[in-house]
């Protein structure tokens, strides 16, 4: 057994980091300052995108997103249920509903058929997610909306650093989101960032997350009274990132391909020491997509095993490795149950939840800090194979 505790996920804050934060908290400005917009235009141009809006967290992103798109009350919303509930929860802030889509057994990520028999003249939007790292099917979730005249807006909190067929995603959508929580590829302590290539949701989300305030005297039509003057044109939210927080996001976004490659380097580990076990499925990449590796889900095969998940999870944790369970399908949870939502509904979404592990994943792990997931692991399974 490990003498200390390995977490499924942890950031790596160094020297050059610290010190980057520790000028902004002796500058002038501390929130809503320049370094936001530095920040904004780093993400921008590491994905290709045109612009880019910061927010306080990545759920308050995609609740700007599905502002900016204009979804409301009498708009349906398509997305998976393997996803933390933010995928969902922001079309319920903007008071649209939420259609789940199942998945794909091979990739679990959304699939695009599912997607397809789903839409109805209600449909709005599609929100897929990048689940684990790996992209979606883009070209076939793009068709689909095109055919629709619905608007796409990734969310990418897994899925930083990720290319799809040789592009970064971020700027391949209508709108992308992703996420700086500590346990994501770089970290601003808490923040989220939509890019947009599109200059109408740009403005949009700039002006959501600030109280629906405006200070451009173009878009006032009240008679402007002096220099001081300002416009609350809808009702939006204090939903801005810090200076600080952006500080720290510009030094970690020059560690970005780093870290990324290190999140690889992990994933192939795993992937030679687990290939021939037939305790365990391990994740299936498509040929056209990279991964960014947020993640590391296996199935566990149950049928060969005498023993349940929960029996497997807390071996592993008694040997303190911090494995964890991403994520209870959405439409399970008691609010969306209290919805209408129904457990069965979703076949394939409900099958993986059942089977599914996270490993440890992050760069700061040495391969000795694999070695022993791996040694743990083996030993736990071939205790409780039939």
């Amino acid at each position: 057994m490990r003498d200390s505790y390995l977490p499924y996920g942890k950031q790596w804050i160094e020297d050059d980091d610290i010190e980057a934060v520790v000028k902004v908290l002796k500058s002038d400005y501390l929130t809503t300052g320049p370094t936001i917009a530095s920040f904004e235009r780093k993400v921008a141009d590491y994905v290709g995108a045109k612009f880019a809006v910061a927010f306080s967290n990545g759920t308050a992103a995609l609740h700007g997103a599905c502002f900016a798109a204009g979804i409301d009350e009498s708009d349906e919303v398509i997305t998976t249920p393997i996803t933390f509930a933010a995928s969902a929860n922001c079309v319920r802030y903007v008071g649209g509903t939420v259609v789940f889509a199942d998945i794909k057994e091979d990739t679990y990520n959304i699939n695009p058929a599912e997607i397809e028999k789903n839409i109805t003249p209600q449909t709005k939007a599609i929100i897929p997610v990048h689940f684990t790292g790996q992209p979606v099917q883009l070209d076939e979730i793009h068709a689909i909306a095109k055919k629709h005249n619905l608007i796409v807006i990734e969310d990418a909190a897994h899925a930083l650093g990720a290319k799809y067929k040789g592009q970064k995603i971020g700027a391949l959508s209508d709108m992308t989101m992703f996420s700086f929580h500590p346990v994501k590829h770089v970290t601003t302590g808490e923040g989220g960032v939509i890019t947009t290539n599109n200059e109408f949701y740009y403005k949009k989300l700039l002006q959501f997350r600030s109280h629906g305030i405006t200070r451009d005297t173009r878009s006032i039509i009240k008679k402007n009274d002096g220099p001081w003057y300002y416009d609350m044109q809808f009702l939006g939210y204090n939903y801005r990132m810090t200076d600080i927080q952006a500080a720290l996001g510009i030094s970690q976004m020059e560690k970005l391909d780093r870290f990324v490659a290190r999140r690889c380097e992990i994933a192939q580990m795993y992937d030679e020491a687990f290939k021939d076990n037939e305790l365990l499925i391990t994740p299936q990449l498509l040929p056209d997509s990279y991964s960014s590796w947020h993640l590391y889900v296996i199935q566990l095969n149950l049928e060969k095993l005498n023993a349940t998940r929960k029996e497997v999870f807390d071996a592993l944790v008694a040997q303190n490795i911090g494995v964890n369970v991403h994520y209870i399908p959405v439409h399970t949870l008691s609010y969306y149950r209290e919805l209408g939502y129904k457990e069965g509904s979703m076949p394939k979404a409900e099958a993986l939840y059942k089977a599914m592990i996270t490993f440890p994943l992050f760069p700061k792990m040495t391969d000795s800090d694999v070695y022993d997931v791996v040694v743990a692991v083996l030993s736990e399974l071939e205790k409780v194979s039939k």
